[in-house]
């Protein structure tokens, strides 16, 4: 792998290239205004003086020892223009406030010129070979052709910038250097935490869910740590629920599957009476029916989890169902000695599946009659109320466990509380489909009464029709 196609060499240099874009910005901000600011406070100063100057030279009447002082006031080259009366473009020095300098430089200066063509008083830089300088000349009033010239050089001025401007490269050099230093550092941490987590996603993609993600941190990095943690969790627990459903489901198919198996061998005993072999019939018949609810069940659950179960949701007369199941049950309530009533409290309009929700009534009828003691009485009941429609199985049994009502959904969960008979997933499908329906399933117990209750919306209330 290339160093640069690294996490942490990518944030280094995304890190320098920030610093040296900020460090650019400032340069071209700091340094032209600095030096900006610099001249005009340059011009500023010779554009005061050059206003006061030029009303005392007037006044001066010629004193020799004027260009001198205002010289020496000004910290800059005083010089008197004259201006061509044939081209007022041509402007030549006359008196300099340093008599030995060479004048020849200030012929037809542009800031006097400008002077001379505007009579105003005018501004500017000039470049000359011996370096750069800040000129403010001004017209002397009442000495028609005649401007006084300041001059002053910006060598000590602009050094002072040029200086500033070494050490702001050298400062942004050095600190590029710090952050390139720092920002490897930090990505290479950073980079760390990156690999910790990828080490645990393969850990768990290979089904490795014991060691725990950890990251202390707060930041995004942290929140995706604890993430991964949660989904370690849950995987672990969803392999744990899926080895837990093989070995159910295996269990569940095998002990039939022997029973079946155990009678096919006792029928071929030529010596057995008609008696017994009706009997052995009527058991097999029993495992075959029991292997095929426990297919169903197994069918409807991959349907589930597949999102394949399709229910239709359309108004239904839930005492309708309701009594359909109590029909159903009847002879095997007759049979284990469980007093059966339906309680109609009047038309109960749902929503749901009709088929779907006589499944849930058979479920929950089905466990209150297999799970309680004989002469427990069972009663199943339809009613509306507070918008909405309830089927409930209710029996006065010894109850659920507040342990048993933490796993009683759970499919093939059978509690210590019932009888260990059935597959264990009648609720666990009973659940899903109320859920798919808009529904759920709701669960009131205590020692001598549980009731589940089947919650679904309420429908429209079906019109009586008119008597004639």
């Amino acid at each position: 792998m290339s160093a640069f196609r690294t996490v942490g060499a990518r944030l280094s240099f995304a890190l320098l290239v920030v610093v040296a874009l900020v460090l650019g910005l400032v340069y071209l901000i700091v340094v032209p205004s600095l030096r900006t600011r610099l001249v005009d406070a340059r011009l500023n100063a010779l554009d005061r003086a050059a206003r006061t100057l030029a009303r005392e030279y007037a006044a001066s009447d010629r004193d020799p020892d004027f260009f001198s002082n205002a010289s020496a006031d000004t910290n800059a080259r005083v010089i008197l223009m004259s201006v061509d009366s044939q081209s007022p473009t041509l402007v030549t020095p006359g008196i300099s406030s340093l008599p030995g300098r060479p004048l020849g430089d200030y012929t037809n200066d542009p800031v006097a010129t400008r002077t001379a063509q505007t009579s105003h008083r005018e501004r500017g830089t000039v470049r000359r070979s011996d370096g750069e300088f800040a000129e403010v000349a001004a017209p002397i009033r009442n000495e028609s052709g005649n401007i006084l010239l300041l001059s002053a050089p910006l060598h000590d001025s602009l050094a002072d910038v040029d200086a500033i401007q070494r050490r702001m490269v050298f400062a942004g050099v050095l600190a590029l250097f710090v952050a390139l230093a720092i920002g490897y550092g930090a990505a290479r941490l950073f980079a760390e935490r990156i690999r910790r987590l990828e080490r645990a996603a393969d850990r768990i993609a290979s089904g490795r869910f014991d060691e725990p993600v950890t990251d202390s941190r707060s930041d995004e990095l942290g929140e995706l740590a604890r993430a991964f943690d949660r989904m370690r969790v849950r995987l672990a627990g969803l392999d744990h629920a899926r080895r837990a459903f093989v070995a159910n489901a295996s269990h569940e198919l095998r002990t039939p599957l022997f029973a079946l198996g155990g009678f096919l061998e006792l029928l071929e005993d030529e010596d057995l009476d008609e008696r017994t072999r009706r009997e052995f019939f009527e058991t097999m018949a029993g495992q075959v029916r029991r292997l095929t609810k426990l297919a169903d069940d197994l069918l409807d659950l991959s349907r589930l989890d597949a999102g394949r179960l399709h229910v239709e949701t359309e108004p239904i007369e839930l005492g309708g169902v309701a009594g359909a199941a109590v029909e159903e049950f009847s002879g095997v309530a007759i049979a284990s000695e469980h007093p059966l009533d339906f309680a109609r409290n009047g038309p109960t309009e749902a929503r749901g599946d009709p088929q779907r929700v006589l499944q849930i009534a058979r479920i929950l009828l089905e466990n209150a009659l297999v799970h309680t003691p004989p002469g427990t009485p069972v009663e199943v009941a339809v009613r509306r109320v507070n918008g909405r429609a309830e089927l409930s199985v209710t029996d006065a049994g010894p109850g659920i466990s507040t342990e048993d009502r933490a796993e009683l959904f759970e499919r093939f969960y059978r509690g210590d509380s019932t009888k260990a008979s059935g597959s264990g997933l009648g609720l666990a499908i009973a659940k899903q489909l109320a859920e798919l329906m808009g529904g759920r399933i709701e669960l009131d117990s205590e020692p001598g009464r549980t009731v589940f209750s089947l919650v679904l919306p309420a429908g429209e209330p079906v019109p009586e029709r008119t008597k004639r």
